[in-house]
């Protein structure tokens, strides 16, 4: 059983959110800890020069908020949010923080990536802990 379980999250409906939850909950020792984690792609400052700046503000919050609601459905996870390229930052994070297991949902796979998605692939591939994959 696994005492620090890190559960990345997107917010599209590809993913199925609380199968990830029950999946961990499943994997978790008694007293075990769960962050609930979503990384925001860097948007190039070509087009952050474009847009106002409460207006990036406001999605950050926007984002936050959805993540701690999304948080609240895995009992006493905490949420955490980044922001670059996804798999790596999973990866990255999972590496700071003594994570010992990733539950990672993965995508139908297209052309490019033949068995995970691309951001779950990276994850399996990198990850210095145990990762669960849901498909």
């Amino acid at each position: 059983m696994y005492r620090n379980i890190l559960v990345p999250v997107a917010f599209d409906d590809g993913h199925d959110t609380q199968a990830a939850f029950l999946a961990a909950r499943k994997l978790a020792s008694e007293k075990a800890k769960f962050t609930v984690f979503h990384v925001m792609e860097a948007i190039p400052a070509y087009v952050t020069a474009q847009i106002p700046a409460e207006v990036l503000a406001r999605s950050h919050d926007d984002a936050q908020k959805a993540l701690t609601q999304m948080a609240a459905g895995l009992p006493g996870a905490s949420a955490v949010m980044a922001t670059g390229h996804a798999g790596r930052a999973i990866v990255d994070h999972a590496a700071a923080h003594d994570i010992d297991c990733i539950v990672i949902a993965s995508h139908k796979p297209g052309l490019e990536n033949l068995l995970l998605g691309s951001t779950a692939d990276r994850v399996v591939r990198h990850a210095k802990c145990a990762v669960h994959v849901l498909r």
